[in-house]
């Protein structure tokens, strides 16, 4: 019998429980919150970021005085080039690159272009074998997996119905935007790394670091996820899983409680030999076996085409119209299979390995590019012209497509075409994982054991053996169909960080580049002996006249006549351009974090959303129209390789796909973005411990773009 309760006691009661469920409520909330908070305080950090390294980049080049002993005796430096005077500081403490009090100059430091002269002093170079047919074959390879057997049933039941072609089409045009910035920077810095590469140059050693880490990491997870997806292919040509042969099939082991996979393990080590053996051996069949997959594909369009002739495309005939799920649908559909267009940034990757990569670089990813569009969009108006959309199957569309209307035999032939893309989506995913450690290591943010190249082959072996091993024990022993989101986040991060480098080359290009080592030990005598010079002493002091005889000519043939050429540089003019635009590139960054933010925050009352949203357009808007308006700088016509590729539409272009990508990174969950951040802070301290301290770039000296080639010429030993 329940008690009955005074008004008292049901108050004292109702105090008590009110607390709990503001607490159950808060924390609701609170699980909310971090779909969006997590994604967008990384963001930040990152794009905070880059806005340092935007005005950082507005030094205007000064020459250099005695600012040498001032810096080291810790006195304001006179009106000198900033670029000379942060790299003498940096001499002065340290390096700015050993100790916490260097640390934050190392995270902007940034190397220069690797030109004819710097490739012959230094590393061995990989192999120039590839021309476009074998970028595009690369290219399309790379793109076009098994995802698109399977993405027409699924977009097109759940989002964009028969408009699933311009879903294809307008997710074709936002990776074309990507495409650009990466043709304009693959033909101006044709060297191995790709975005980190780029980044490295552009805006800095610690925004380098983090894309290079998250390329890593986006390789390995995908390699190993592709080869996993082979064997239960494979099944269906001889009658489920468990009619696979042993080494075929999966196994559970009880002791440990998981599920090897020997097929994959093996399929991984195989296209690593391959890769080892050399570019132009590996770039054939991956070919070979793009060319099959497009074959299939093609197939798919003829004979689909002769069926829906015959039948009257009884797909388009629906009661819901072309759009049943309207704009937003398509638009929703357009964000799904845009990662069907991942893959053509492989190309990039390989641009030291490449014979003319002012030509061929820009020409292999457009044209890989638009054969992927093509294909999906013949592909999906077929498949959704044979079957209704809601009658779609979702896991096996196309083939089920066509066992509909009497061909079941197609069945097999979709198969292998999804097994083939598999294969060369695997090629794809393990070539440019070994470029990208070997650039790292080239830099000294790694061991030099991963930038060894074999004398024979001019591969990096080591690199690609260790890889290899790597993402063969994944596929293996790991189920890593959870962590697939995690390849999303470091594409998308290195098509961000590109199209801001995009931006930074034409308005705040980098006006200083380092001097290589004989000439920073040239600098670092002259500073010991300065003082013992002034009093008179240089032969006299602790200072060695042998060792200093050279260096004098060194300091003085800096002197004079380019003092005068970098006083016209630098006017005040130049300078203030180059903050304007350094500003306005920040302000694009921040109001673009803002209104993605906002947008993606449904959960939200509708007032805050549409501040926010109102907000980061003032920023983006005002930011864009200043680039729109001012000049360009004019460095941009010298900067790196020129003769290449030009991105075209700039300000708009970069800033669109700036847009694009990080609503896109954004959206892809907190559970991602907290294994992606336990990722990264793994490489913040790996950085921090090893990277940061053996960086080529430490205790760098540099000098302004338009003297470097004369100091280069001096007639000093340290610089013949």
């Amino acid at each position: 019998i329940p008690t009955q309760r005074t008004r008292p006691e049901q108050t004292r009661l109702r105090r008590r429980h009110e607390p709990r469920k503001r607490e159950g409520e808060a924390a609701a909330a609170g699980r909310a919150l971090s779909v969006h908070v997590y994604p967008t305080r990384f963001l930040l950090v990152l794009l905070s970021l880059l806005s340092i390294a935007a005005v950082l980049g507005t030094r205007c080049p000064y020459p250099p005085s005695d600012c040498i002993r001032r810096a080291r005796k810790g006195e304001s430096l006179p009106s000198v080039s900033p670029a000379f005077s942060m790299a003498f500081e940096a001499v002065g403490s340290g390096g700015g690159g050993r100790g916490w009090g260097g640390g934050f100059r190392s995270l902007m430091r940034r190397k220069q272009v690797d030109s004819d002269r710097v490739r012959a002093e230094g590393p061995p170079q990989l192999a120039k074998e590839l021309n476009v047919p074998e970028l595009v074959a690369i290219g399309v390879g790379s793109t076009v997996g098994a995802g698109v057997y399977v993405l027409v049933g699924t977009v097109a039941r759940e989002h964009a119905g028969p408009a699933l072609t311009i879903s294809f089409l307008i997710a074709g045009i936002a990776a074309a935007l990507s495409a650009f910035c990466y043709a304009e920077l693959a033909s101006r810095c044709p060297s191995a790394g790709s975005a980190y590469h780029y980044s490295y140059i552009c805006v800095g050693e610690g925004v380098a670091w983090l894309i290079g880490w998250a390329l890593v990491l986006e390789y390995t997870i995908g390699g190993s996820a592709v080869a996993r997806g082979i064997s239960p292919n494979l099944a269906l040509f001889f009658g489920g899983p468990d009619s696979l042969p042993w080494i075929l099939a999966r196994h559970e082991l009880p002791w440990f409680d998981i599920i090897v996979d020997p097929c994959a393990a093996a399929l991984v080590f195989v296209v690593t030999v391959l890769l080892c053996v050399g570019i132009k051996e590996s770039s054939f069949a991956q070919g070979v076996v793009t060319v099959l997959n497009a074959c299939v594909m093609i197939f798919v369009i003829v004979a689909g085409s002769y069926i829906g002739f015959q039948i009257g495309w009884v797909g388009y005939k629906v009661s819901d119209g072309y759009f049943p799920y309207g704009v937003n649908g398509m638009l929703a559909g357009s964000a799904t299979v845009f990662f069907a267009y991942i893959g053509f940034d492989t190309v990039a990757s390989t641009a030291e390995e490449v014979k003319n990569p002012q030509r061929d670089l820009p020409l292999g990813i457009g044209v890989a590019l638009a054969i992927c569009c093509a294909l999906y969009m013949a592909v999906s108006i077929v498949i959704v012209g044979l079957v209704p959309y809601f009658s779609m199957d979702p896991d096996t569309p196309i083939s089920s497509a066509f066992a509909k209307h009497g061909m079941q035999w197609a069945m097999y032939v979709v198969t292998s075409g999804a097994v083939l893309a598999l294969c060369s989506t695997l090629m794809g995913s393990l070539l440019p994982q070994p470029r990208i450690l070997m650039a790292m290591a080239r830099d000294g943010l790694l061991p030099s054991f991963f930038s060894d190249v074999n004398k024979q082959t001019q591969v990096p072996v080591k690199s690609t053996i260790l890889t290899g091993i790597c993402a063969a024990a994944l596929a293996f022993a790991m189920d890593v169909s959870q962590l697939a989101g995690m390849v999303s986040v470091g594409t998308l991060l290195a098509f961000t960080i590109v199209a801001v480098s995009i931006l930074i080359l034409r308005y705040v290009p980098p006006d200083e580049v380092p001097l290589p080592p004989s000439m920073q030990e040239s600098f670092r005598l002259s500073q010991e002996c300065g003082e013992e010079k002034d009093r008179n002493l240089l032969g006299n002091g602790n200072c060695n006249t042998s060792q200093t005889k050279d260096v004098i000519v060194v300091v003085e043939s800096v002197k004079d006549p380019l003092i005068e050429k970098g006083l016209d540089r630098g006017k005040t003019d130049e300078v203030k351009r180059r903050k304007i635009a350094a500003f306005s590139i920040a302000s694009v960054c921040v109001g673009v974090l803002i209104l993605t933010s906002s947008a993606s925050a449904t959960w939200l009352p509708f007032l805050p959303i549409c501040i926010g949203c109102i907000i980061g357009i003032l920023f983006l808007l005002s930011g864009l129209s200043v680039l729109s308006c001012i000049d360009q700088d004019d460095g941009r016509h010298s900067f790196g390789h020129s003769g290449g590729f030009t991105c075209p539409f700039v300000p708009v272009l970069p800033v669109m796909c700036i847009l694009i990508n990080t609503y896109l990174l954004i959206n892809l969950g907190a559970d991602t973005w907290m294994r992606v951040g336990i990722w990264l802070l793994m490489g913040i301290f790996v950085y921090i411990f090893y990277g940061r301290t053996h960086s080529s770039l430490t205790d760098v000296v540099y000098v302004p773009v338009a003297q470097a080639d004369e100091i280069y010429r001096s007639p000093s030993g340290y610089l013949s």
